[in-house]
């Protein structure tokens, strides 16, 4: 067994809400250890000391860097650490190996040594992360508020007759001004005051909920508009778009090696699927699902009113196709544009895109 001096450790961690599971290998695939620590900065700092005791903590695989494993993360990364993200094993591996937290945890630190797992998590300690706070909060606001209008049509229809024709033929905005006016009393004790005092409850957290959409929306305006200008100023993004695509790139855009891993990344490069004599590719259903919509209202909205989109659309009906296979190449298109505004170029790269303009 070689010296602690001289052993290159690879930690796996299996994350939970409450302990973590850690096991250490060495440079040859050899288990050193493992470890259980609560999921406190305390219990970072044991297992980092554990690692470090038994040698020089080369990287750390963990599994659920953006849930469960968010603080050991971050804690890792700031110490210099080098963090690499790990899917959980695949069915077929578990039904052959077994499931145990011990077996998760030496699985990842076996992914990261074999080079299966390389994605580098999101740092998620910047304003990309401020931004998905925000954006959590809104999308339950906004199916709450929903939730609150179609129940308030609900009650609508089984109301009293006298009550129903008030309210049944309003629109929704005016409808919710006249059902908060109600005076039901302190004491209602009739199938229509209960009516009125149920509807008018409901009402009033519609009112609350869309003032509540308001602020946040103030929010992610101004936090998107100085995290992305560029993408801000293009025509056609707004700040609910351009913060999916934020959300999905995360606080570290270097992460992401190239266009092409941000086009897989949102679910749009297509996938090969060629066996044989027979060659072709199949749909992306994988990736970021929100910045793939995001994607798909960009190039739905460019069809509508873009002179170069909709010259481009023109052009594959008449090569036959569809209208949803045009969106799917449009949105491929748009990942090359919006990447060159996401992710910073090096001086390196610069340096070489205009050698090749000058060349060109």
């Amino acid at each position: 067994m070689p010296s602690s001096s001289s052993t290159s450790v690879t930690l796996g961690v299996d994350t939970h809400a409450d302990v973590h599971v850690a096991a250490a290998l060495d440079q040859l695939g050899r288990r050193l250890g493992t470890l259980v620590i609560p999921s406190t900065p305390n219990g970072y700092a044991s297992l980092e000391g554990w690692a470090t005791s038994l040698g020089t903590v080369e990287q750390v695989g963990l599994e659920g860097t953006g849930c469960y494993g968010a603080g050991l993360s971050r804690w890792m990364r700031q110490r210099g650490h080098r963090v690499v993200e790990v899917n959980r094993p695949d069915r077929q591996t578990r039904r052959r190996r077994g499931k145990s937290d011990v077996v998760d945890a030496e699985a990842a630190a076996r992914a990261v040594q074999a080079g299966t797992a390389t994605a580098t998590p999101k740092s998620g300690d910047g304003a990309i992360e401020m931004i998905r706070a925000l954006r959590v909060a809104r999308r339950s606001a906004m199916k709450a508020r929903t939730q609150a209008v179609n129940q308030l049509k609900a009650l609508i229809i089984t109301a009293p007759d006298a009550l129903r024709g008030d309210v049944r033929r309003l629109h929704r905005a005016e409808l919710i001004r006249t059902v908060t006016r109600w005076r039901p009393g302190a004491e209602p004790d009739t199938l229509m005051t209960v009516t009125k005092l149920a509807m008018k409850s409901i009402a009033h957290r519609y009112q609350q909920l869309d003032e509540e959409i308001t602020e946040l929306d103030r929010h992610l305006q101004r936090l998107v508009g100085q995290a992305a200008p560029d993408l801000m100023a293009v025509k056609g993004l707004g700040a609910e778009t351009v913060a999916a695509l934020l959300i999905a790139v995360g606080d570290n855009p270097g992460r992401l090696r190239s266009e092409s891993a941000f086009a897989h990344l949102c679910g749009v490069a297509p996938i090969p699927a060629s066996s044989g004599k027979t060659s072709r590719h199949r749909l992306n259903r994988g990736g970021d699902r929100q910045a793939n919509h995001a994607l798909y209202m960009i190039a739905v909205s460019r069809m509508a009113w873009e002179p170069r989109t909709r010259a481009y659309v023109a052009r594959r009906t008449a090569e036959g196709k569809t209208k949803t296979e045009i969106i799917r190449c449009l949105k491929r298109h748009i990942v090359r544009e919006v990447y060159r505004l996401l992710v910073p170029r090096s001086p390196v790269q610069l340096t070489s895109c205009q050698d090749l303009t000058t060349a060109a």
